[in-house]
């Protein structure tokens, strides 16, 4: 099991287990995150920028290769609908994905 801080929800910790993607342990822990394609990797709503333990994150899928080489996905940025955890990771929201009915820290 490893853990997902995110910094600008009050430092929330999320666990994430093995094989697990971030978004599913996001939404096992009841947190909600913006993800419009519902999770297939369609589309890159569900990114977020990785602070922290960027090693500790598996290789990138095809879609998130496919989105960077189309510059809709920047290098410290993965899709939590396809990133899975070795370790620990620190991430934050990105401006453009806030939820409007969630209270988020600098």
């Amino acid at each position: 099991m490893a853990e997902l801080t995110v910094q600008n929800l009050g430092g929330v910790v999320v666990n994430v287990a093995q094989g697990q993607t971030v978004l599913a342990a996001l939404q096992a822990a009841r947190m909600d995150w913006m993800h419009a394609c519902g999770g297939k990797g369609r589309c890159t709503s569900c990114r977020m920028i990785v602070l922290a333990g960027a090693e500790n994150l598996a290789p990138d899928t095809a879609p998130e290769t496919r989105f960077r080489h189309n510059g809709r996905l920047r290098p410290n940025e993965r899709l939590t609908c396809q990133a899975q955890l070795t370790g620990p990771v620190t991430c934050r929201v990105p401006q453009q994905t806030k939820l409007p009915h969630i209270s988020y820290t600098q």
